[in-house]
């Protein structure tokens, strides 16, 4: 039985201001609907033009459910289509990357087509003569992407016309984006050091909300960055010195809550928000020889220094992505299933910039996001207890009540205490906003 599709007044109801109901993060036709009209009303983040720098060089990947190509056309702009043959339907490139030369060919009929998906050329052509063939769909090619923005390198896409452009679906929020790309002293950032993928057995939603939940680090990861920590003081003696990168990016994972109450959240319109607004755990890093005075050079000591001072901890694009500034790495929450997401953590190079920046995003990758990580089990878990626990009839409402300000809808953008859970409200304020807009 139907009961949200083509209901939006019942998909409204599952969000109210203090409590989400669960059949956001269970139910099948909640999720089928997210597909066809969350993803779809979104700008979502297809990939980095530094992963398609020559003309042909291609990327795939999803929006939502919908499988897509990022390209590089012949004029060096960059084209999203989506990735699919308009004859039968065949998928045109399986790969994850490379280079399709000045056409895509279909492996089914040889259908090609040029880099911005128009038809090249058909074989046996003249079987459609006289059949009306130019008036059909497929004689338009591979599909585009109706609405595709490359701000600074990120490219980002919405399929539907339905929701607001690109600068006022973002504001303000882009400059967590502006801070990541300015820390290079040519303002550019390239792909580099490859990406972790990760299966998680629960709702992709979950991951999205636990990048602002600060309340949980000193608890579900006290047996993993804290024993690490532990283990640092032991073999160091409580000498004073220099500690090892790892134990550099293990330590605050342990703060107590006076430290994330006091780095602050700010809150965006549109999902958008970001913890760390006056410090961060990315804030003590050992400082890099070379970078600030390569910094100066290019910006002035001012500007430098004020991009540099920029801590931000988690900045989170509704609807599924997350950005960490300060080091550089981008991950993506993949929805598969109602009960099963990708985790994608890709990690950048600052151009220009010492190596051993690099060095530290793809150490931290490495041990807090991998499928070998110490952190990330942690989370993983609890997402996991958290998914087959919502299906106990004991509540049906999950809350996310911590410092609600009745009020707060009033604001478009505010900065508040640092263990608030108004980024999650507000999250799903926009969840709701967005799922109901074609509807």
């Amino acid at each position: 039985m139907t009961r949200y599709a083509g209901n939006p007044q019942a998909v409204k109801a599952l969000v109210r201001e203090t409590e989400v109901h669960r059949d956001v993060y269970i139910d099948q036709e909640i999720f089928d609907l997210e597909m066809q009209h969350l993803f779809h009303n979104t700008w979502n983040y297809v990939g980095h033009d530094s992963q398609v720098k020559n003309v042909g060089d291609y990327f795939t990947t999803t929006i939502g459910a919908q499988p897509v190509i990022m390209v590089r056309h012949t004029d060096n702009s960059v084209k999203v289509l989506f990735n699919r043959c308009p004859h039968k339907g065949t998928k045109i490139a399986i790969d994850g990357c490379g280079n399709a030369g000045k056409f895509f060919r279909c492996p089914y009929h040889a259908w090609t087509f040029r880099t911005d998906g128009s038809l090249l050329a058909i074989p046996l052509k003249k079987g459609y003569d006289q059949t009306g063939f130019e008036g059909s769909e497929a004689a338009r090619g591979m599909a585009p992407v109706r609405h595709v923005k490359n701000y600074r390198g990120f490219v980002f896409a919405k399929i539907n016309d339905a929701g607001p452009d690109f600068e006022t679906f973002f504001g303000e929020s882009l400059s967590s984006l502006d801070n990541m790309i300015d820390r290079s002293p040519v303002g550019k950032l390239e792909v580099a050091g490859g990406v972790l993928r990760y299966m998680h057995k629960c709702n992709w939603k979950m991951l999205v909300e636990n990048q602002t939940d600060t309340c949980h680090p000193m608890v579900a990861h006290e047996s993993s960055a804290g024993t690490a920590v532990d283990v640092w003081k032991k073999v160091s003696n409580g000498a004073e010195g220099k500690r090892p990168m790892a134990v550099e990016i293990f330590a605050p994972f342990v703060s107590p809550y006076e430290f994330f109450e006091g780095m602050g959240i700010r809150v965006w319109p549109n999902g958008h928000g970001h913890t760390g607004v006056s410090h961060s755990i990315h804030s003590d890093y050992s400082a890099v020889p070379g970078y600030f005075e390569k910094m100066v050079a290019a910006y002035g000591e001012e500007r430098a220094k004020a991009i540099l001072d920029e801590a931000r901890h988690n900045t989170v694009y509704f609807p599924n992505v997350m950005i960490k500034g300060p080091i550089q790495l981008l991950r993506i929450f993949r929805p598969i299933a109602p009960d099963k997401t990708l985790v994608e953590s890709w990690t950048y190079r600052l151009v220009d910039a010492p190596d051993m920046l690099l060095e530290r995003t793809l150490v931290y990758n490495r041990l807090i996001n991998a499928p070998t990580s110490v952190v990330g089990h942690d989370d993983l878990e609890m997402y996991e207890r958290a998914q087959e626990g919502l299906h106990s009839d004991g509540s049906q409402w999950v809350n996310v009540q911590r410092l609600y300000d009745p009020h707060e809808m009033e604001q478009a953008v505010a900065v508040t205490n640092g263990t608030t859970e108004w980024q999650m409200r507000n999250q799903f304020r926009a969840w709701a906003k967005f799922m109901t807009m074609s509807m």
